[in-house]
């Protein structure tokens, strides 16, 4: 079984709408060209008390955890802090990120404010940043990065290549297949049953059902199984025989 990947995404910059989110679509497609599955994105805002809880519990839960935004050095960042209340730890100068910030800030002076950029929770370990040389840190499989995507991306990447690559999966090897069904009875809960079927008969694939409105409409009912590509066609075949008994129509998705 593949490990639990989740993402949490910093900023009432975000929630308030005045930046769009940029990192849900990009940390997914990184994932996804590994073989692997975001399982569950959570947005916070600059509240230390709610970061501190919420870091404590995805840490107590063991998911790999891809955090954005939050650890430079204004008043409106507490990633640091809050992840050092939810380790019981108190702040520290970095020393190897510290070194990094010094090439940073090569022939200029070091200011305190510059040294918070380094100022970690103690005994957590440094994720480097490729872009400016100012890094992020990592504890408990929970990976703190920057907002800037041009930051963040890659220092992601990087630590998906350098602890999971075991984890990585054949992305050929998988495929998804799912038909567009119409007619008085295509809607989810005619065919829980069906669903229900197919997933105890095929456990290793992943099932998924997506109604399409127009207004208040059904205009059709998207169901698919993704997984190997043998075990795709016979639960398609399955689904395909049932569906026709029960009178609905369809046509493969494009």
């Amino acid at each position: 079984m593949s490990r639990t990947f989740g993402t949490v995404i910093i900023g009432d910059e975000i929630l308030s709408g005045k930046r769009q989110d940029k990192h849900f679509a990009k940390i997914a497609e990184l994932l996804g060209a590994r073989g692997l599955r975001l399982s569950w994105v959570e947005y916070l805002g600059d509240d230390r008390e709610r970061l501190a809880a919420t870091f404590k519990r995805t840490m107590a839960a063991g998911d790999v955890v891809f955090s954005c935004g939050g650890i430079g050095n204004t008043p409106d960042d507490h990633t640091r802090q809050a992840v050092a209340a939810a380790l019981g730890v108190g702040l520290e100068l970095h020393p190897e990120a510290f070194k990094e910030l010094k090439i940073r800030f090569a022939g200029e002076e070091i200011t305190e404010q510059r040294k918070l950029l380094v100022t970690f929770p103690a005994g957590v370990r440094m994720i480097p940043n490729p872009f400016n040389r100012i890094a992020g840190f990592m504890a408990n499989e929970h990976y703190f990065v920057p907002g800037f995507p041009q930051m963040a991306h890659p220092m992601i990447e990087w630590a998906l290549d350098t602890f999971y690559r075991d984890e990585f999966r054949p992305v050929a090897g998988s495929v998804e297949k799912a038909f567009l069904l119409t007619g008085p009875t295509a809607y989810e809960s005619a065919l829980l049953d069906l669903m229900e079927r197919i997933v105890a008969a095929y456990p290793t694939l992943r099932l998924f059902s997506l109604p399409s409105l127009v207004g208040k409409e059904r205009r059709h009912l998207e169901l698919g199984v993704e997984g190997e590509p043998e075990l795709v066609e016979r639960a398609m075949e399955e689904i395909r025989i049932e569906i026709e008994r029960r009178g609905i129509s369809w046509t493969w998705r494009p």
